[in-house]
C-alpha cells in the first residue's frame, strides 16, 4: 500500500469520530440553549404539555410516573386502621400513593370524597383539591384564597382537571422553583428558624415540595365574598407555630381545642396527621446535612451534554445507584438488605401500636355503653387522642422512616405508651361497671373491622360509581370546553380502584 493512501485512510479515521463529535456538541448545546432560553408560557398554565415544548426530557420524565401504577389497599393490609379512623373518610378508603401523574384522578376516586350529585353536595370541602393539581393555584390567583377555600370539593370538578405538574413548582416566566401556595410561606414564617425570603435555591428543591408533603388542617376563617354575604373558607394552615416535631404540633393543637372529628366509638376527639413528609424530613440526619428532597427524588441525569433533573419522582430505592450509593457505601443488594431490616422493624411499631390503639377505642365504647361519665372517661380518651396523633404522625409520611429513622421509632414507641396508658386507665372504668373482663371484639379483616364500626360499604361503593359514571363525565366536558384539559396526561391511563 502506498504511504499517500495510507495517510489518507489514518486520516479519514481520525477526522471522522471528530466530526461526529464535533456535531454531537454543537446539537447538545443546542439543545442546552433552549432549555436556558425562556419559554412562552402564559401565567399558570396548568397544562404541563405546554411546558413539553422546551423540556422534552424532564416532561418525558414526568410521564413516567404513570409506572407507578400499582393500588395497595392499606385498610386490607392493616384492618385496624378502620377502627382507628371510625367515622372519619379514612375508614372508607385509603390507598398507598401512587406517581403524580395519578393524583387527581385518585382523588376524585377514592370513597373519601364521596359520591356529589351537585357542586353543592358531598361530604368534602374545596381544600380537598389543594395539592393535586397546578389548576389550584391558577384558581386561587384568580378567586382570591379565601373565595378557594370556601364550598363543597364538588365545586371545582370542572375547573380542576390536570394532574400534578410543571407549574405546581415552577415560575412561567423564569423556570425558577417556585411555592405558589401562601400558606407554606405563612407557615415558614411563623415557625422562623428559616423564613421564607431567606429561602437559598437548595432550599427550593424541598420547599416546592413541602406545598403538599406536610403536615396541615382547615382552619375555619370568616370572611365577606364581593356581594356583602358572610362567608366561611376551610383554610389549608400548618400547625408549626411551635415547632415540627409530633409533640410540638400536639401542643398547637391542644392549645387551640382543635378537633378533625371526634371518634364515633370511643368519642374521642381526634386528630388526623396528613402526610408530614417535609417536617420528618428536616428532623433526619439527610435534612440536618442540607440535603434536599430533589437530591434523593429527583436526581440529575446526564445525557451526553445535557444535564436535567429527573422528574419521575418516586423512592430513591428504585434507582439506588444514582441516588443512596452517591453516598452511602456497599452494593446495591447490601444497601437494599439493610434498609428492609430497619423498616421491619419500624412496621413492628407501628402495627403494636394500631393493634393496642384500636382496643382502647373499643374498650371506652364499651365503657360509654355501660354508663361510664365524661369525668371518669376524659383522662384515657386524652391518652388515645395523643397515641394515635403520634402513629398517625409516623406512618402517615410514608417516607418518614427512611427520612429519621430514630424519629420515628422514638415517636411510634410514645404511642404504643400512650395506647397502654389509655387502656389501663379503661381497664378501671370498666372495672367499676363490672366489665373487666371485656374483651374487644376481631378486627382482623377490613370487612370484620368496617361491621364494627357500623359502616355500609356497599352503599359508598354505589354512590361514588353512580359519580363516577354521571357528575364526573360532566366535569371532564367542562373542563375540555374551558380550554383547561389536557389529554396528554390521561394518555395510558386505566381506571383502578380497591373497591
Amino acid at each position: 500500500m502506498k504511504k499517500s493512501t495510507l495517510l489518507t485512510i489514518v486520516s479519514i479515521l481520525i477526522m471522522v469520530p471528530l466530526l461526529l463529535l464535533a456535531v454531537s456538541i454543537k446539537e447538545n448545546k443546542a439543545e442546552q440553549q433552549t432549555i436556558n432560553a425562556v419559554p412562552q408560557i402564559k401565567p399558570f398554565e396548568s397544562k404541563s404539555a405546554e411546558y413539553e415544548k422546551y423540556y422534552p426530557r424532564q416532561y418525558d420524565s414526568y410521564m413516567k410516573t404513570r409506572k407507578s401504577d400499582e393500588i395497595r389497599d392499606v385498610l386490607k393490609e392493616s384492618p385496624a386502621a378502620v377502627v382507628l379512623w371510625a367515622g372519619y373518610g379514612f375508614s372508607k378508603d385509603y390507598n398507598a400513593p401512587r406517581g403524580h401523574y395519578y393524583a387527581l384522578e385518585d382523588n376524585i376516586n377514592t370513597l373519601r370524597t364521596g359520591g356529589p350529585i351537585n357542586a353543592e353536595t358531598g361530604p368534602m370541602p374545596t381544600a380537598c383539591w389543594t395539592c393535586k393539581s397546578p389548576d389550584v393555584p391558577r384558581l386561587m390567583a384568580e378567586k382570591g384564597e379565601n373565595d378557594f377555600f370556601t364550598g363543597k370539593w364538588a365545586r371545582f370538578g370542572g375547573d380542576i382537571v390536570n394532574p400534578i405538574g410543571c407549574a405546581d413548582c415552577h415560575d412561567n416566566e423564569t423556570m425558577k422553583l417556585t411555592v405558589h401556595r401562601d400558606y407554606l410561606k405563612r407557615a415558614l414564617d411563623a415557625e422562623g428558624s428559616e423564613p421564607y425570603a431567606d429561602a437559598s435555591h437548595q432550599d427550593m428543591r424541598t420547599l416546592v415540595c413541602a406545598q403538599c408533603h406536610v403536615e396541615y388542617y382547615f382552619k375555619k376563617t370568616a370572611w365577606t365574598d364581593p356581594d356583602g354575604k358572610e362567608q366561611t373558607a376551610m383554610v389549608v394552615t400548618l400547625p408549626w407555630n411551635d415547632g415540627l416535631s409530633a409533640e410540638q404540633m400536639e401542643v398547637y393543637y391542644d392549645n387551640r381545642d382543635f378537633v378533625d372529628w371526634t371518634h364515633k366509638l370511643s368519642k374521642t376527639p381526634m386528630l388526623k396527621a396528613q402526610h408530614p413528609g417535609y417536617e420528618t424530613f428536616k428532623t433526619g440526619i439527610h435534612g440536618q446535612n442540607n440535603l434536599a428532597c430533589a437530591d434523593c427524588h429527583m436526581p440529575y441525569v446526564r445525557e451526553g451534554g445535557v444535564k436535567y433533573s429527573n422528574h419521575q419522582v418516586g423512592s430513591p430505592l428504585d434507582d439506588i445507584a444514582n441516588t443512596c450509593l452517591n453516598c452511602h457505601s456497599g452494593t446495591e443488594k447490601e444497601f437494599t438488605d439493610r434498609v428492609a431490616r430497619k423498616l421491619e422493624r419500624k412496621n413492628e411499631l407501628a402495627q403494636n401500636a394500631m393493634d393496642v390503639l384500636a382496643k382502647a377505642h373499643l374498650e371506652a365504647a364499651k365503657a360509654w355503653e355501660l354508663g361510664a361519665t365524661e369525668e371518669e372517661m376524659k383522662a384515657a380518651l386524652m391518652d388515645i387522642r395523643h397515641g394515635q396523633w403520634r402513629w398517625d404522625y409516623s406512618v402517615a409520611a410514608h417516607g418518614a422512616f427512611f427520612h429519621a429513622p430514630e424519629e420515628i421509632l422514638r415517636t411510634l414507641a410514645g404511642a404504643i405508651n400512650k395506647g397502654h396508658d389509655a387502656r389501663l386507665k379503661l381497664r378501671a372504668v370498666l372495672a367499676k361497671y363490672n366489665a373487666v373482663d371485656y374483651v374487644a371484639p376481631d378486627f382482623s379483616s377490613k370487612e370484620k373491622a368496617q361491621e364494627i364500626v357500623g359502616m355500609q360499604y356497599g352503599k359508598l361503593v354505589e354512590e361514588k360509581k353512580t359519580f363516577l359514571s354521571g357528575l364526573r363525565q360532566d366535569w371532564i366536558k367542562e373542563g375540555s370546553e374551558k380550554g383547561l384539559y389536557d389529554p396528554k396526561t390521561r394518555e395510558g391511563m386505566v381506571h383502578k380502584t380497591s373497591y
